[in-house]
């Protein structure tokens, strides 16, 4: 279960990495962007840290909220239950 687990959160936050440093690029050039509600959903199943990476490296949705604390406050739950999960909390 464990391997399974971590290739999930790597897929995941790289995917979500891939995806903001796209809506970055089409920012810039004006093209299509990638709805705010796709980014937030995908950092609430698992890709918030590669969100905060994303913004961190692309300077990107910096000064929207829902990001700015959004992905650190989802970060945080996400340590905490797979923290929970493996039993470092007993």
């Amino acid at each position: 279960m464990i391997p399974l687990l971590v290739a999930y959160y790597v897929a995941v936050n790289f995917i979500l990495w891939g995806m903001m440093k796209h809506d970055k690029q089409q920012a810039r050039r004006h093209g299509w962007r990638t709805p705010e509600k796709r980014l937030l959903t995908l950092g609430m199943i698992g890709g918030a840290f590669g969100g905060i990476a994303a913004m961190q490296m692309y300077r990107h949705k910096t000064k929207h909220a829902a990001f700015k604390y959004g992905y650190p406050a989802m970060a945080i739950v996400h340590l905490y239950g797979l923290s929970a999960l493996f039993g470092v909390w007993k």
